[in-house]
């Protein structure tokens, strides 16, 4: 049935309820994560985050029934960006070692800017302060890239004698390491020159430029 030019009229203009909801709750999320990046998980409130966002705190719970559930939000968001990233990298048809040296350059850029990237990072990091359970940590880097790998050693790219998944581990754990270490001493502003000193170590030690002479 076709509405009637007044109730036509009474719509016009009108964001739909349940686009606006989801369109709140996303302004709400992106505020909780600069205030997690900035402060940390115990020194941010819901007022804090409610008059950022400018919305009162009533508001604010109805889309996140408590600051645990927000933490959880904000990690999982961070999560959700990954497989994405790959796939914007997968459409130039790289090798493999080139997929994984673009992978990581994009990473470490994400870090270095995104506040949901690095509020993810330092909740993880603040985990025992949050009274529920967080997704766990680092597993599914180490899955992703240890695929990565496996194509990489496919191609007679990766350093012989190693496996996919070590290759992985170390990788992943020196990538956490190196921004940490970045955050907590000149916060992130040399992270993208630290991970330029990573990736020519520990990059070319794990996929040599030149792996018959390895």
């Amino acid at each position: 049935m076709t509405p009637s030019p007044t109730a036509a009229r009474a719509t016009a203009g009108r964001e739909p309820k349940q686009e606006r909801a989801v369109r709140t709750r996303a302004q709400v999320l992106e505020t909780a994560a600069e205030l997690f990046a900035e402060r940390g998980y115990d020194a941010t409130s819901i007022v804090d985050i409610a008059e950022r966002v400018g919305m009162t705190k009533g508001a604010v719970y109805f889309h996140f029934k408590n600051k645990e559930a927000m933490a959880i939000a904000v990690v999982e968001s961070n999560y959700d960006r990954w497989p994405a990233l790959l796939r914007e990298v997968r459409t130039e048809n790289l090798d493999p070692r080139s997929t994984i040296l673009a992978l990581l350059d994009r990473t470490a850029q994400a870090f270095h800017t995104d506040r949901t990237i690095q509020a993810g990072a330092r909740l993880q990091s603040e985990r025992s302060l949050i009274g529920t359970p967080l997704p766990e940590p680092y597993v599914g880097w180490i899955d992703l890239l240890a695929g990565l790998f496996e194509e990489a050693e496919r191609a007679g790219q990766l350093k012989k004698g190693l496996t996919p998944r070590t290759a992985a581990r170390v990788v992943v754990s020196s990538f956490y390491g190196m921004q940490h270490i970045s955050d907590v001493l000149h916060h992130r502003a040399d992270l993208m020159e630290r991970w330029r000193e990573l990736r020519d170590i520990t990059l070319e030690a794990v996929l040599p430029s030149n792996p018959d002479q390895t």
